[in-house]
């Protein structure tokens, strides 16, 4: 793509064109995507229960978007008129609501709701006969859902790029960002929910989406992207040719759905998961889209961390982050920027007495960033200070990871040498 460089211009610009308070970001209406949408009840018979709700219009007519929700009191744990914190809980590309997704949250003592972004309804919840359980991947193949008749895009390659030229209306990263915003002004509609404390999560284009969705919604008190991020333009993306493909039409895509285009104007307090070979979304462009935040925001960066629903909603960190900004939780670590001094490197790092361990990891191998090979030092911990060897000279990138007492790991931004 030639004149990519001159794309920071309209970064810039647009970015300082809309701020977190604005009835209209880019295509986005937020006054009426902040009034909560007309919903129908599907199923409540069990600790599951399934709605409908009010999507955006699409080819001209008006659609329905699916949901999962669950809550202390579906499942029977909560007494009458408590209220619970919220968390809306965003699928990657290929998946759908996942019961069991919004099972774990109401199980940690939140109202959940999970919705298809992808204009179709998965099967009922199954539930382990033995312990009542939701079944774990019950929805992943495509076969177990239906399209729905009056169902939004779909989340395949065409919808998500391929529709650029046309209507905002047929474009599915549109329909993604205001379907997840309609969800969160339905939850915080609910009477057993506290509106006030209420967060959103989601799984590679879940994280891409919720990078979006933290931009534009200033009402989330915590944000958590996993893998997703943005500059799906550039280097080793596996969006880069897609992209490409759009020519002339490329530069209005980024500026309208890249997160790097709307990841500055985030208030929302954010903490961005990551693998270091993570070939979906690359670690490189990963930092630039944390760097793009200009409110408060961490990291959790695991060394060959696999790429898969179940994976990326298994970190404990992620509810330990959100219970900290919704539920009265303790803050997770926070690491300042590594200071390299001679032969050592020192970060500094809150929580001083409840570290637990720490250590460098680096790599110095070339190619794609997805094949390379890691390694690992330990690192000492004294007065909340890490003191680490410095990496050899030819290690190209690295970073500190810390634990406390809890096992929760957060680490530094990633640094990269100098090309």
């Amino acid at each position: 793509m030639k004149n990519f460089p001159a794309l920071l211009l309209v970064w810039f610009a647009f970015a300082v064109s809309v701020s977190a308070d604005d009835a209209q970001a880019g295509p986005w209406n937020l006054s009426e995507l902040k009034k909560a949408p007309a919903m129908r009840w599907h199923d409540q018979s069990g600790p599951v229960h399934s709605l409908f709700y009010t999507g955006e219009k699409y080819k001209g007519h008006s659609t329905e978007v699916f949901a999962f929700y669950a809550s202390p009191a579906t499942l029977g744990k909560a007494a009458p008129g408590k209220k619970f914190p919220a968390v809306v809980l965003i699928h990657g590309g290929g998946g759908t609501a996942f019961a069991e997704w919004t099972w774990l949250w109401a199980q940690r003592g939140y109202a959940a709701i999970a919705m298809d972004l992808g204009g179709s309804q998965p099967i009922p919840p199954v539930y382990d006969p033995k312990t009542g359980i939701p079944v774990l991947n019950q929805t992943s193949k495509k076969e177990t859902r239906v399209r729905l008749a009056n169902g939004g895009p779909d989340q395949e390659h065409g919808e998500k790029f391929d529709t650029i030229g046309g209507d905002t209306n047929d474009q599915w990263p549109f329909h993604a960002a205001a379907s997840v915003i309609r969800a969160h002004s339905l939850l915080r509609s609910f009477p057993e929910v506290d509106a006030e404390r209420t967060a959103v999560t989601g799984i590679s284009w879940g994280g891409y989406t919720t990078c979006l969705v933290a931009s534009l919604d200033d009402r989330f008190k915590a944000a958590v992207p996993v893998y997703g991020c943005g500059f799906l333009h550039e280097g080793e993306s596996v969006q880069k040719p897609s992209i490409d493909k759009l020519g002339d039409l490329a530069r209005r895509w980024v500026e309208k759905y890249d997160p790097s285009s709307l990841l500055p104007r985030c208030r929302v307090p954010i903490f961005f998961v990551n693998g270091t070979n993570d070939v979906h979304y690359v670690l490189d462009s990963y930092q630039k889209s944390f760097d793009r935040v200009p409110g408060v925001k961490q990291m959790r960066i695991e060394v060959n961390m696999r790429h898969s629903h179940p994976h990326g909603w298994k970190p404990k960190e992620i509810g330990m982050f959100i219970d900290s900004y919704c539920n009265g939780g303790r803050a997770l670590p926070v690491p300042a920027k590594p200071v390299i001094e001679g032969d050592t490197i020192r970060v500094a790092c809150t929580g001083g007495d409840t570290l637990k361990s720490a250590a460098l990891h680096y790599t110095t191998d070339e190619g794609l960033r997805s094949k390379r090979t890691w390694k690992s030092i330990p690192a000492t911990i004294a007065g909340g200070v890490i003191t680490a060897p410095r990496p050899p000279a030819e290690a190209n990138t690295w970073f500190i990871a810390v634990t406390d007492d809890r096992d929760a790991m957060v680490t530094t931004d990633v640094q990269f040498a100098k090309p």
